[in-house]
């Protein structure tokens, strides 16, 4: 049964180049490859953000409430009509993110969000899930709103799995031709050279992270994709509209 479920909590980190390739290497005495990175430098992450008409769940998440969550559509490369993707239902509650997430064909994912309605269990679907996913379509009118993609490494603690980092680049994102298999172009959210590193673990890190992190000098920020992607996209509506308002005063 395709079923995912983590509970975790997640700190994030900005980096340069030069910042990223340091920090890799020392975490190669550690950490080893996923197992597609082994054999591939990078694999690429494309997913589709549901919000409502005015953009409530993002607004909200942005806010920083103690309770905040989030439905996107994921796929790995480009997908066609029929290939696995997942809907993922994302919570962070004071700082614990939980994701649940299932397997959908493609067309199955699009039909059961427009329509609210469960697709037929099929074997590769948790039924749990689905029904978590129903009560929150019932909630909102949830519509595609932005597609974001990126591209990934991501490492796993040689001694626990539960300890994953995982270093994202060339972050790029639109608001039209929001379906999947469209393609993962986009217009860039960070400036070329930029890396987002996420340390992913269900309990405390361990002493020799924390070590290496103090080492050097990084310092958790707040950074949420597709958070970043509306602020940039709101400034830019608002940029517009007093441009608009000067023009014609």
């Amino acid at each position: 049964m395709a079923i995912e479920v983590f509970n975790r909590y997640e700190n994030k980190y900005l980096l340069d180049d030069a910042a990223y390739r340091r920090f890799y290497d020392r975490l190669l005495d550690h950490m080893e490859l996923d197992d597609y990175n082994k054999h591939h430098s990078f694999y690429s992450i494309g997913n589709l953000y549901f919000d409502t008409e005015n953009d409530a769940l993002i607004r909200q998440s942005l806010a920083k409430p103690k309770y905040k969550e989030k439905l996107r559509l994921r796929a790995y490369g480009v997908p066609g009509p029929e290939e696995k993707v997942y809907l993922e239902l994302k919570k962070k509650v004071f700082g614990l993110v939980n994701k649940r997430r299932t397997a959908f064909a493609l067309d199955e994912a699009y039909r059961f969000v427009a329509t609210k309605t469960a697709p037929e269990l099929r074997p590769y679907m948790n039924e749990q899930v689905i029904h978590e996913i129903e009560y929150v379509l019932q909630r909102y009118d949830l519509v595609p709103k932005v597609y974001l993609a990126y591209d990934r490494k991501a490492l796993f603690c040689k001694n626990s799995r539960d300890l994953r980092i995982t270093f994202d680049t060339n972050i790029r994102s639109r608001r039209y031709d929001l379906k999947l298999e469209c393609g993962d172009y986009g217009e860039p959210l960070l400036e070329s050279g930029r890396w987002l590193m996420e340390v992913k673990a269900e309990k405390t890190i361990p002493i020799w992270l924390s070590q290496l992190l103090a080492e050097h000098g990084m310092y958790r920020t707040s950074f949420s994709k597709y958070g970043n992607e509306y602020k940039k996209y709101a400034a830019r509506g608002k940029a517009l509209k007093l441009k608009g308002e000067t023009r014609y005063a």
